[in-house]
């Protein structure tokens, strides 16, 4: 038996939706039912009354629910109390990172923070979102950085969890330039002649972003993918051999803009191909018995806090 089966197993109890549930566990609905028929398996009988809706429990699975709060508090407490005698001498802050803001956003950031605030002893675990997030969820980090949009939350429970605003970030489009800095390629391209797609995997946060933008433009786009990966420095690498149209961070391509390496493929007048978004810092807020913050964890949120308080002053 997995403690992630009575993690989806409490979920299920409290949101009574399976879909639901599904979403704020970050797995598909299909993954999501498989778990629960083997945490079923498991305990050798029915744990959900499957001819009702919404969701019920069964009398045993109301019994498991009460004793799996126990349980998971209990590890998760234990967790943290190893952790910190691990992580005691050296007060390291750990932060969970989506692999395009490892690359793009953090090192800069850190370098701003020891003027700013000071100097910090760090370790970054770069991941895609979805691994991020599961890491702050399970206790694996004390901090997670991500992008944040409006069409793409990530469904953090705002109870458990809190967030500050570090920065801004935008996506667009960018093609490699010619030798009289132009580009290579200019959107929109056309029904006969799409223009060749550098794009994100399924499943990609930038890739569910690009197609909001794709979605909400006001001309319609051509594009024909040639190449797709999840991250994109891997898509930047490509552009810049000329293969086709990216979709990018701006702060992954700046020196490479400077240096009229990569230009936008939008032409003059072409509205709605760029989007912004917000980058977040995230933590699990201190609650009841479980463990305090670490010193070092806890003194940045506050120095995070306060700096997004003023912003929002000035504002």
């Amino acid at each position: 038996m997995e403690t992630k089966w009575l993690e989806d197993f409490v979920s299920l109890a409290e949101t009574r939706s399976f879909s639901r549930s599904a979403q704020l566990r970050h797995v598909t609905q299909p993954a999501f039912s498989r778990r629960i028929q083997a945490l079923e398996a498991w305990a050798g009988v029915d744990l959900v009354d499957r001819s009702s809706y919404p969701t019920r429990l069964t009398p045993a699975g109301e019994t498991l629910y009460a004793q799996s709060l126990d349980m998971l508090q209990a590890l998760q407490s234990t967790r943290a109390m190893l952790r910190a005698h691990a992580s005691a001498a050296q007060d390291v802050i750990e932060f969970a990172v989506p692999h395009t803001l490892a690359f793009t956003f953090f090192p800069a950031w850190v370098s701003g923070l020891r003027e700013s605030f000071g100097p910090i002893k760090s370790r970054l675990i770069a991941l895609n979102v979805h691994d991020a997030a599961m890491r702050l969820v399970e206790g694996g980090c004390d901090l997670l950085i991500a992008y944040h949009h409006a069409s793409q939350p990530l469904q953090l429970d705002a109870d458990r969890y809190e967030f500050v605003t570090l920065g801004q970030e935008s996506l667009a489009p960018y093609v490699k330039a010619d030798a009289h800095g132009q580009p290579l390629l200019r959107l929109p391209g056309s029904p006969g002649q799409p223009l060749p797609y550098l794009g994100y995997a399924p499943g990609a946060y930038l890739g569910r972003v690009t197609e909001l933008i794709l979605k909400q433009c006001g001309q319609a786009i051509h594009l024909d993918r040639v190449y797709e990966t999840d991250m994109a420095e891997g898509l930047k690498v490509m552009a810049l051999e000329g293969h086709g149209v990216a979709f990018l961070p701006n702060s992954a391509v700046r020196k490479e803009l400077r240096a009229r390496k990569l230009v936008s493929a939008a032409p003059p007048g072409l509205q709605g191909l760029e989007l912004a978004m917000e980058i977040r810092a995230y933590r699990q807020k201190p609650q009841g018995r479980e463990a305090p913050p670490r010193h070092a964890a806890q003194a940045l949120w506050d120095f995070l806090a306060a700096r997004t308080a003023a912003r929002t002053v000035v504002r």
